[in-house]
């Protein structure tokens, strides 16, 4: 039996490497990308495929719940996926890399900027079209993919870069989620808002009173609840995840946080991924590219991104609102344009933009496609270019100009 076991380690090792590396998920969403775009667009399989996520879920409707698939996704499992990135949030604000104002001030202005210059230049582009509903889809970056291509490049960002273009991008997902909660709701139902309330309200005080496991499985429930009162309320469900995040106390975090890495990156994320790239490359769509739709996300990504970024960085140095010597421009550029990979929040933005017309959502999803591509190799190959001489700037440590 010791043998067996012993046998066993190397692989279980191994295994937790593999779900540990960043590069995993961005490998896992870019096959579950190309597998759902191939199914799609197989002639004779497409169809059935496509159909099977907008399948309607039996009594569902009835019960006023996500009624097919592909919005019991969108709508139910991503409120999963945004209680995580939430706590990710929330851990680098109270004791992480955002948990002071020297520290935060850096990364969460490029991020502002990040998300206002992709903004505007869609709506210049798409200005006096029927597309201007689109403007925040080309607003966010993807964590995963970001991290995982600075993962692939390895020495060619020095550690201070990834700190800092891990806390832009977890600001960013801020941004989206305040995006989404304030601009992609329906009419308010003050009545469910009321029951969110509550529902909080009651997680906020058991969580901080009491300590007994049972605590936990109450929380849970009372949580399902405080997303289905979210979801009556006619702001979006996923803001519930949101909420939560933001009520439970610290101590709480890594309890929820170890339990639901693994189902939220290897399932949840994926089946994302499979159930929303699922995208007929027809005449139509493709002739769709050279639309001010498709052109507002992709130059919204792949130049507004970098252009934010970068300029809000030499505004603050200029204004001497940060300090940071050795100054290496050309890092601040390639991790802006790492941080046009869209994919997850722009697509999820997508789905919010136009729901009723499936040739927009399928046009504003090839082009965020498109861009987040662009901006994986063009960020790949430019960081190695100028991976080999000078120093790097040291973003992790930026002080304001009052301090010595």
């Amino acid at each position: 039996m010791s043998t067996d076991h012993t046998n066993l380690r190397p692989a279980t090792s191994k295994f937790r490497r593999i779900i540990n590396d960043s590069r995993s998920l961005g490998v896992l969403l870019l096959l579950c990308t190309l597998a759902s775009l191939i199914l799609t667009n197989i002639q004779g399989i497409g169809i059935h495929y496509y159909n099977f996520w907008e399948t309607m879920i039996p009594g569902f409707h009835y019960l006023h719940l996500p009624d097919t698939i592909i919005h019991f996704v969108n709508d139910a499992l991503m409120t999963v996926f945004f209680f995580h990135v939430a706590i990710d949030i929330k851990k680098e604000v109270t004791t992480g890399e955002l948990s002071s104002p020297s520290r935060m001030m850096l990364p969460t202005v490029s991020a502002l900027f990040g998300v206002a210059f992709p903004a505007i230049i869609f709506s210049l582009t798409a200005a006096g079209t029927g597309y201007s509903n689109g403007w925040a889809i080309p607003t966010a970056t993807d964590i995963a993919f970001t991290l995982g291509m600075v993962s692939l490049l390895g020495k060619a960002v020095p550690h201070s870069m990834k700190v800092f273009l891990t806390a832009l991008a977890i600001i960013d997902d801020l941004c989206a989620i305040l995006i989404i909660a304030l601009f992609y709701g329906t009419s308010l139902y003050f009545i469910w808002l009321a029951g969110v309330a509550v529902a909080a309200f009651v997680i906020f005080v058991i969580n901080r009173r009491f300590q007994h496991k049972f605590v936990y499985f109450v929380t849970v429930m009372l949580a399902l609840g405080m997303w289905y009162c979210m979801y009556r309320s006619g702001i979006h469900a996923s803001f519930a995840g949101v909420i939560l995040a933001f009520i439970l106390p610290v101590n709480k975090m890594p309890a929820f946080e170890k339990r639901l890495s693994l189902p939220v990156n290897f399932i949840i994320v994926p089946i994302f991924a499979l159930a929303n790239t699922s995208i007929l490359i027809s005449p139509a769509s493709v002739s769709g590219l050279s639309s001010p739709l498709s052109l507002g996300i992709i130059l919204g990504l792949f130049v507004g991104k970098p252009l934010g970024i970068s300029l809000s960085v030499y505004l603050m140095v200029r204004l001497r609102l940060v300090r940071l010597t050795n100054i290496r421009w050309s890092r601040f550029i390639g991790v802006g344009i790492l941080a046009g990979i869209g994919f997850t929040m722009s697509i999820f933005v997508s789905n919010l933009s136009f729901p009723d017309d499936k040739m927009l959502k399928d046009i504003a999803k090839l082009s965020v496609l498109i861009a987040s591509g662009l901006a994986m190799v063009v960020g790949y190959i430019w960081l190695k270019a100028f991976s080999s001489s000078g120093s790097d700037a040291e973003p992790g440590t930026v002080k304001s100009p009052t301090e010595d």
